[in-house]
């Protein structure tokens, strides 16, 4: 039987790896980590006691250029969802706000520089 415990990380291939690293270093305050010495660029970034991993790859396709919620994605969870949308529209990142989403959780959704999709959300409590 296979018993899951935890997701681990998520990785993602990025086009160029130095613009990525400081879109999730200085727009998402992501902790960067060791990461080992493998033969092809990349970068870790912790997530909690989770991770996500960006790997280079110059012939990777263009990503999306509309911020879709129901598309491929992944999540962080943030203490504040107004500090977070203010964050956010301080750096002039585009963003679609969700403050009242069916899900239980007040969503921010916005892409990073490969066009991947990202939410940002805290659980409503009213």
């Amino acid at each position: 039987m296979l018993k899951s415990v935890e997701l681990h990380h998520v990785s993602l291939e990025v086009k160029d790896l130095e613009v990525s690293k400081e879109f999730y270093k200085e727009i998402l305050l992501l902790e960067e980590l060791n990461r080992p010495t493998f033969d092809f660029k990349g970068a870790w970034f912790a997530i909690g006691v989770q991770q996500l991993h960006l790997i280079e790859n110059h012939t990777r396709e263009e990503g999306r250029a509309v911020i879709d919620s129901r598309g491929h994605h992944f999540a962080i969870r943030v203490e504040d969802y107004d500090e977070a949308l203010k964050w956010l529209k301080k750096r002039e990142v585009e963003v679609v706000e969700k403050p009242t989403s069916k899900s239980g959780f007040a969503q921010i959704f916005c892409l990073d520089p490969d066009g991947h999709i990202i939410e940002i959300h805290v659980e409503r409590t009213k």
